[in-house]
């Protein structure tokens, strides 16, 4: 979610990858909840940080978009790196009606969209 945001908001200025510890599938929840904001999600690949690391890839700004823990399993990009934690809950651990479930993931969208407004503002 935090990719597709900032990719659209940012096009200007910055260029977005996401990446996961333990990549798998698409949550389906994350994919309708950005659908109903007008992002089409639904053909991202998933990626391991893990990979891109080995692919020596570096970056100006490295924001860990989960739990402190899992942030902090995360490899270390070499270069000088402005690094940012915002911690969310992950929707893939929400459980309950199809309509709580997607309750708690428009949260979490509206939060980090919020969040993605806020850095773009702070970087101007």
């Amino acid at each position: 979610m935090a990719e597709a945001f900032l990719n659209r908001y940012g096009q200007d200025k910055f260029i977005a990858e996401s990446a996961g510890l333990e990549p798998g599938r698409l949550n389906p929840y994350a994919v309708r909840a950005m659908a109903e904001k007008g992002f089409d999600i639904s053909r991202n690949a998933t990626k391991s940080v893990f990979e891109m690391h080995a692919q020596g890839k570096t970056y100006d700004v490295v924001v860990t978009v989960c739990s402190k823990e899992a942030a902090e399993r995360c490899p270390i990009f070499p270069g000088k790196v402005e690094r940012h934690h915002w911690p969310f809950d992950d929707p893939s651990s929400f459980v309950g009606s199809d309509e709580e479930i997607m309750s708690r993931v428009r949260q979490v969208r509206d939060q980090i969209e919020g969040a993605i407004i806020e850095f773009l503002t702070s970087h101007q």
